[in-house]
């Protein structure tokens, strides 16, 4: 027959996974909200990465634009060159045609950078939609995961509550509010007697007590901090761990 003792320690189970589902199903809207910081931020990686190279596409046709108009008056310097008819003339349009032929090769020189940094760009859009379509998948299946954990929890948490009120009921209501007492204080309401010691505060019983725990059949609680401590129950022919420590100081 089930003695109270052993009813706790079912109660006490009971609460222990309802504490824990609970603590569970509670964090998963952070672990959801997570999972959205993550898409965003991969999602916004990718648009700064189309950002970028549109402003250097930009900039490549503003240089190009400024590129044509010098080489346009290259062309015509060198037409003009061919009209000229004193060496002063000649002397000046030279000097024209080496400054237009200068900024030519400056602005030609931009245009490679710009090209050299489209590469560079286009490998780090690239990179940025890859991650962000494997991030999607995973992102998707972990919030499939989370789903299915959330609804599989709170059925368990209903069949846990369902429990607990069964278990409870067959309780009497004294030892129910020392137990709810000690809970709301301790955490753990019932807690093993560990060689001699209490496993929560470690402090040690009288051995008599332990020669009670054994029969299962009274309630003690640990004389430091309140809790209710047992001897967990054995399979005929194995020493107790709760007494070790303790036939010694009997004999």
């Amino acid at each position: 027959m089930e003695s109270d003792l052993d009813r706790l320690i079912r109660l006490q189970q009971t609460d222990t996974f309802i504490d824990n589902a609970q603590r569970r199903v509670a964090d998963h809207p952070g672990l959801v909200e997570g999972l959205d910081d993550r898409l965003a931020s991969a999602t916004a990686a990718v648009d700064t990465a189309k950002t970028n190279v549109a402003e250097n596409q930009a900039a490549r046709r503003i240089v190009e634009k400024d590129l044509a108009m010098i080489q346009a008056r290259l062309s015509k310097f060198k037409e003009q060159l061919m009209g000229v008819k004193t060496n002063k003339e000649y002397t000046a349009m030279l000097k024209e045609i080496d400054v237009a032929q200068h900024e030519v090769g400056l602005l030609e020189e931009k245009i490679l950078e710009r090209m050299l940094e489209a590469d560079d760009l286009a490998g780090r859009q690239k990179a940025a939609e890859a991650k962000l379509a494997a991030d999607k998948g995973v992102i998707a299946s972990e919030r499939q995961r989370i789903g299915q954990e959330t609804e599989e929890l709170r059925r368990e948490l209903d069949e846990a509550l369902s429990r607990r009120a069964q278990i409870a009921a067959e309780i009497s209501p004294a030892l129910i509010g020392t137990y709810d007492t000690i809970r709301a204080k301790r955490g753990a309401a019932v807690v093993e007697l560990k060689a001699g010691y209490c496993s929560a505060c470690h402090v040690r019983l009288r051995p008599q007590i332990a020669n009670e725990l054994l029969r299962r059949d009274r309630i003690f609680q640990c004389e430091s901090c309140q809790r209710i401590v047992y001897i967990p129950q054995q399979p005929a022919g194995e020493a107790g761990t709760g007494t070790s420590g303790l036939a010694t100081e009997d004999q």
